[in-house]
């Protein structure tokens, strides 16, 4: 049935199913608040009663969720058609894989201990997650016997899941985030030079007066431009990594004060505090499980089990950023104190402090700082290897195999420039001569793909890749003052103008561009 129906008709009927499914579940949960009152007698209400209310408020949420992607498809900010990607089916298939993983084997203790199955839907959540509360645990051999491998599976699910999450949510707004980050910052940027009278470095040189005034040539201002854009993007990098804490630990936080208040509102019978519920939700969250507080009540087991599914694995994100912010902090901040204590390096004491010093101020020091760092070997004009770099034996063989090829290629153009010569074509020597530069230069780049972490070119191979492609960088031709505010429209399918180098079809010249432009 995949793609048999458009977006205009499955769209609608899914998202009329969704709030049909949830106004039917609410009148169900309302008619039995509201109509099977027996009078003169108590009443509990079971715990499915509260997982339907549950899964009601899910229905509605999905449902509006589905409006929102209609409304952004119908104004152009998402494609008019369902076509998952591979990493998002991998996650669908894992959710539901862990799923039915935890209801099946609550199916099973239902059947071996004797439960009830909403009391092992809740045993096996808790399980599952590590916690570990206590207050069910399996009493004959046969179900002690099963949860050796029930326990080490679903684990193992469930770090798939998370691990799918952290991947495919989180690593896709990064990149979107990042670029929002990024253009912010390089408008901010552009406004500032302009208070402070700057503005006129980021406009092309065009003759030698205006050189003079300036005190720098043509090129030395692009390659200004190019080392400011590496600041706004390193900048925005670390904003991004303590952003993306703030944003999980704050879900983190939330989750815990607002589960807490459950909890203490779930279990009155027993007389929690606030405290003593904030007590359970951290030391549920943390995975601890003390035991010393249990979900007794019919309310509190369902909410339980649907606050931890989204509260573990939030702890798992913010765990992960920390490792890119904290933790990172932390193990700098040892090795360093290691280098002055129990752990000196080879170099004396003053050098190490030296090389600490600089490191740690390199983005604070202005043009000269960012002038060491920008007289690094280049990669493309002389080759530097990277010991972090790694490859599998299968893939080696297949670079391998590509440089060969590329450098029969390479010999095949050297021979036809010296036929070229011998026939006395100055030409067809010069384009062979050129043919031969660009594939030793495809062939450097590819054995850059695969380094970790990306590798990140310097200005001068940038200059000299972009003048084999027809651009230089000393002329102001095809150069021009980049723009504080750029409007993109991507509605009807149109791609923004990437204000590169590129050709207009109705003007037939190149469009000027800047180091600072529009990415």
């Amino acid at each position: 049935m995949a793609r048999r129906l458009s977006f205009a008709i499955a769209q609608p009927i899914t998202i009329v199913g969704w709030f049909i499914s949830s106004i039917l579940l609410i009148a169900l949960v309302v008619a039995a608040t509201y109509s099977l009152k027996l009078p003169g007698q108590d009443r509990a209400l079971t715990q499915a009663f509260y997982y339907a209310i549950i899964a009601s408020g899910l229905y509605f949420l999905i449902a509006a969720l589905m409006c929102v992607t209609v409304y952004g498809a119908y104004k152009g900010h998402y494609p008019q058609e369902f076509k998952l990607t591979m990493s998002q089916r991998t996650l669908m298939l894992q959710t539901i894989s862990f799923m039915v993983y935890m209801v099946g084997g609550a199916a099973v203790f239902y059947r071996v201990e004797g439960w009830q199955f909403l009391d092992c839907v809740y045993f096996t959540n808790y399980t599952l997650l590590t916690v570990g509360i206590g207050d069910y645990a399996p009493q004959t051999h046969t179900g002690r016997a099963l949860l050796f491998p029930y326990a080490i599976g679903g684990i193992v699910i469930l770090g798939l899941v998370v691990g799918s999450i952290r991947s495919l949510v989180l690593e896709r707004g990064k990149k979107k985030l990042g670029s929002r980050i990024i253009e912010k910052k390089r408008v901010a940027l552009l406004k500032q030079m302009h208070k402070k009278d700057q503005h006129k470095k980021l406009t092309p040189i065009e003759s030698e007066q205006q050189a003079a005034e300036l005190g720098m040539t043509e090129r030395e201002r692009r390659k200004f431009e190019f080392e400011l854009m590496r600041q706004i993007q390193d900048h925005a990098s670390q904003w991004q990594k303590w952003n993306a804490l703030f944003i999980s630990g704050s879900a983190w936080l939330v989750l815990w004060l607002v589960g807490a208040v459950v909890f203490w509102k779930a279990e009155h019978a027993q007389e929690w505090s606030y405290f003593g519920a904030l007590y359970f939700a951290y030391t549920s969250l943390l995975t601890i499980g003390y035991g010393d507080y249990k979900n007794f009540s019919n309310s509190g087991k369902p909410a339980f089990v649907f606050w931890s599914l989204l509260a573990v694995p939030t702890l798992t994100i913010v765990i992960s950023h920390m490792g890119d912010t904290v933790v990172k902090s932390i193990r700098d901040l040892t090795d360093y104190l290691g280098q002055f204590t129990v752990l000196p390096g080879e170099n004396p004491t003053k050098q190490r402090a030296k090389q600490i010093l600089t490191s740690t101020t390199r983005p604070f020091r202005g043009k000269q700082g960012r002038e060491q760092i920008m007289n690094e070997p280049p990669g493309l004009l002389g080759e530097k290897e990277d010991d972090n770099t790694q490859h599998t034996d299968g893939h080696q063989a297949m670079e391998n195999v590509a440089d060969r090829l590329a450098s029969d290629v390479e010999k095949e153009e050297l021979t036809a420039a010296s036929e070229a010569v011998q026939r006395g074509d100055e030409i067809g020597k010069e384009a062979h001569e050129y043919h031969y530069q660009l594939i030793r230069e495809f062939r450097n780049v590819m054995k850059h793909l695969d380094e970790n972490p990306p590798r990140r070119y310097t200005y001068e191979e940038w200059a000299w890749f972009l003048k084999l492609m027809g651009e230089d960088e000393d002329n102001h031709a095809s150069h021009r003052k980049p723009p504080i505010e750029v409007r993109n429209d991507y509605r009807g399918g149109k791609m923004p103008d990437m204000q590169m180098g590129c050709m207009d079809d109705r003007v037939q010249e190149k469009k000027g561009w800047s180091w600072l432009g529009n990415r």
